[in-house]
């Protein structure tokens, strides 16, 4: 559940920063967060969440 909240709070702020430079038009914002609920609501929504977490879980063993 942190993954997803700390992936969904990244995405945001990469949203508004885009809107505020111009180069991210708010209907394409619209249409980026509507395929984001009708992914999540399809059968690849269970695989996309186990990548993600596989990925947190490398990410987070790296020792710089």
């Amino acid at each position: 559940m942190a993954v997803s909240i700390s992936v969904v709070l990244l995405l945001l702020i990469i949203m508004v920063i885009f809107l505020r430079n111009g180069t991210l038009k708010i209907t394409h914002a619209i249409i980026c967060m509507l395929l984001g609920f009708f992914l999540a609501s399809s059968s690849m929504a269970p695989t996309i969440h186990q990548g993600l977490a596989a990925t947190a879980q490398i990410v987070s063993s790296l020792h710089p």
